[in-house]
């Protein structure tokens, strides 16, 4: 019976958003009214179930979002993305143009979000593709595939900092675990599925591109941008200070939190932590991208207001999720999602892979579809000893397949690169399911090591 609500409850979330075109934050409150209500929870304490939803789910969210879109403003603002894709580029040269492509996306693409990241590049990538003489995707496929891989796998990105708090990860771990599956997997899914795209679909790579679709773009000069070395410090610098904590913990406590912590311990934790590590990235940034480029206090604080405006709707989109997500917990289907897969030879890792494929298609948006998949696979997770950290990355792996019609990031890549329907199904969707499916594969086996 709660499997059958659950499923009523996505078949309403898809009616809002889709015939309804009810704004995502709405729909998600309304069906997980309506799921609690299906689930018998008592009426007086649905309400208070959806508040420590989104409540848990923003708690530190709200921090680590707010500061990384700001630090991400300030660098495209600058014009970092810019002298990061140039440089590189030129640096490898028309051989390695891919290799270059698919380093300066990751390195954008951990900075910045996927949808901000992708207009800043698509010109670059349009230019550099002209003057090279190759097809435009032969560029923007590895382009994508980078920022679809840091968008899914790693911290800071809205979705695997969102799991990680749901499943209690370590942001840290799953990090530093994202980093080693991520590079396989974008090579997969970039050079090499372009030179296998061009083959099954040679049309789309006779498109020139459609500059229009992205509006008025911020031109640079290349002399006026910072640094090489100070837009690729500034980018990665929260990442640094993640990693620095845990490689420290890893190192010298096996990865486990010491009972008697020394002033060192406290120290490196604290830096390390995600709310924090931001911050002082972000303040980091408005020196390095502002303060000394004489650029005026006023500027760099519109920067960062802007950069506020730009993640509200995200933020709710986000606690709404986490209320759905809660819902689902306090209403049992978590624990009948165990129940059903007790005694099952499926690992949990595989089946927290494919709810999150089955929502995806379902509802579109990666962020929403691995919150969900979260509560339904934490009872479940909690029983069978798996790394909370190996399930983030498992669920975010399978909230990126099968991108079609229902995702925004879809219709991006058609219009950008001027593509049909079918080619975009042809290219993006197995782009990103190839993502998903060599993501998995990661995952499975960094768990027989870990």
């Amino acid at each position: 019976m709660q499997m059958l609500i659950l499923l009523l409850g996505i078949i309403l979330l898809l009616v809002l958003i889709i015939k309804f075109k009810l704004n995502t934050y709405v729909a998600l409150i309304i069906t997980a009214v309506a799921v609690a209500l299906g689930l018998g929870m008592p009426a007086a304490k649905i309400a208070t179930s959806i508040q420590n939803g989104i409540g848990a789910q923003l708690g530190e969210l709200a921090l680590v979002f707010g500061f990384w879109a700001m630090l991400g403003r300030l660098v495209a603002d600058a014009g970092g993305a810019y002298r990061i894709a140039h440089t590189l580029i030129n640096a490898f040269g028309r051989r390695f143009l891919q290799l270059a492509v698919v380093l300066a996306s990751f390195i954008i693409g951990i900075a910045l979000f996927f949808e901000v990241g992708i207009v800043l590049l698509v010109p670059i990538v349009f230019a550099i593709a002209v003057e090279a003489g190759v097809p435009l995707l032969t560029l923007g496929i590895p382009m994508a595939a980078a920022l679809s891989v840091t968008h899914g796998f790693l911290p800071p990105h809205p979705a695997p900092t969102a799991i990680a708090t749901a499943l209690n990860a370590q942001t840290g771990h799953v990090l530093a675990y994202g980093i080693i599956i991520a590079i396989p997997t974008v090579l997969v899914a970039g050079p090499l599925f372009s030179k296998i795209a061009k083959k099954y679909v040679p049309g789309a790579f006779e498109r020139t591109g459609n500059l229009t679709a992205l509006g008025p773009q911020k031109t640079f000069k290349l002399e006026e941008t910072p640094s090489f070395s100070s837009a690729v410090l500034t980018s990665l610098f929260p990442v640094i200070l993640m990693a620095i904590a845990t490689i420290y913990q890893m190192t010298l406590h096996a990865g486990v939190a010491p009972k008697n912590p020394s002033g060192l311990d406290n120290f490196i934790a604290f830096i390390g932590s995600p709310s924090i590590a931001m911050l002082i990235s972000l303040l980091f940034a408005m020196w390095a991208m502002g303060i000394r480029r004489h650029i005026p206090v006023k500027d760099i604080m519109s920067s960062l207001e802007e950069a506020v405006k730009s993640i509200a709707m995200l933020l709710l989109v986000i606690g709404g999720g986490g209320a759905f997500k809660q819902v689902l917990i306090d209403g049992g289907v978590g624990n009948a999602v165990k129940n059903l897969f007790i005694g099952s030879d499926i690992s949990p890792l595989i089946l927290g892979w494919l709810i999150a494929v089955v929502l995806r298609i379902a509802l579109g948006s990666a962020t929403v579809a691995a919150l969900t998949a979260s509560g339904l696979v934490l009872p479940l997770m909690q029983q069978a000893g798996v790394n909370s950290a190996l399930m983030v990355l498992a669920i975010g792996a399978g909230s990126l397949a099968a991108s079609h019609v229902n995702d925004a990031g879809f219709w991006m890549f058609k219009e950008y690169f001027d593509l049909s329907v079918k080619e975009t199904l042809l290219t993006w969707t197995v782009l990103e399911t190839l993502i998903a499916i060599v993501g998995l594969g990661g995952v499975l086996l960094l768990s027989l090591f870990i």
